[in-house]
């Protein structure tokens, strides 16, 4: 089959098969008069990558997959190993996310600073401006109460 008769089943554009060949995700088509030809094999391995980019694995994560075991580990197991990770690396953006969400909500209820300067004082002074201290307290520091005494009285609860 020609590179666009690939193509067509799968989805995918013409340009994007020629990418997966030249890094080495596909093995290389043989050539009739230029053209690049494909036995029907071609179309499981382009599912196989499109299903591992719809769950967020990298090219290279895909490689690893493909190249990155011992000839006789099943597939099952490769996904399994592969799976792992990927969970643990989502479970950790998960809770960046929601540290995030709530630092926001917080900032949502307790900013009532009148300008923008009052509220970069305020975060500067309860020590939560930079990204460690917004991650690990957004209240800052217990050495700073005196911070957040003077910042209640300037209408700036700390975040």
């Amino acid at each position: 089959m020609t590179i666009s008769e690939a193509a067509r089943p799968t989805g995918l554009q013409a340009s994007a098969i020629r990418y997966y060949e030249q890094i080495g995700l596909l093995p290389a088509a043989a050539r009739v008069s230029g053209q690049r030809r494909y036995d029907t094999s071609i179309l499981y391995r382009l599912t196989i990558i499109q299903r591992a980019r719809q769950l967020g694995f990298t090219l290279e994560e895909i490689r690893q997959l493909f190249f990155g075991f011992r000839s006789v580990t099943s597939a099952s197991q490769r996904w399994r190993t592969l799976n792992q990770k990927k969970l643990a690396e989502l479970d950790t953006l998960l809770q960046g996310i929601k540290g995030m969400q709530r630092l926001l909500r917080k900032m949502m209820h307790r900013c009532h600073c009148e300008t923008l300067d009052q509220c970069g004082k305020g975060i500067f002074l309860s020590g939560t401006g930079s990204a460690a201290g917004a991650a690990n307290s957004p209240y800052g520091t217990p050495g700073q109460l005196s911070s957040k005494k003077h910042l209640r009285n300037s209408r700036h609860a700390p975040l």
